[in-house]
């Protein structure tokens, strides 16, 4: 099977059957990212075990075309165990590669790999980055929480959700 289908299929089997789907019961935190120029929506909700900085599970609802979908399973996959640092630097790496104008690998070292497909429509790259750049925010918001809103569940809670 060429790289090209293969990534086809990759895309559309995470499109179709995402994995870390739905939300969090209780998240310590939940953040939404929205592409204004698509109309592509992510809300990711997250549980962090403050103990040693970890994501001990992540979720993902949302809608958009199938490449933004499909990078948020692909996403919640990569980072889930991961520590925030670990993260973080999962989301610089993917968006590095996203941005740099090397053709997509020829043989597919990872799942992630069928996105580099994606640079081949500059317009799409957006919505391959959206969960990405999300996650990153919600990071950033957990780590500056002390002076962000929280909700009567102690979750913390993006300014969209805030009251």
């Amino acid at each position: 099977m060429a790289s090209e289908d293969l990534s086809r299929e990759i895309i559309l089997d995470h499109y179709q059957n995402p994995r870390n789907h739905g939300r969090l019961e209780h998240p310590t935190l939940a953040n939404r990212g929205h592409n204004p120029l698509c109309g592509d929506e992510i809300e990711l909700s997250v549980g962090i075990d403050e103990e040693d900085q970890r994501i001990r599970e992540i979720a993902f609802t949302g809608r958009g075309c199938s490449i933004s979908q499909a990078s948020a399973s692909m996403m919640t996959d990569a980072v889930k165990g991961q520590t925030l640092d670990e993260a973080q630097e999962a989301v610089q790496r993917f968006a590095a590669r996203m941005a740099n104008r090397e053709p997509p690998p020829a043989e597919m070292e990872e799942e992630l790999d069928a996105l580099q497909g994606v640079k081949r429509y500059p317009a799409r790259v957006k919505c391959a980055l959206l969960p990405w750049t999300t996650l990153r925010e919600t990071v950033d918001l957990y780590r500056h929480r002390e002076s962000s809103p929280v909700n009567g569940d102690g979750v913390v809670v993006d300014c969209a959700d805030a009251p």
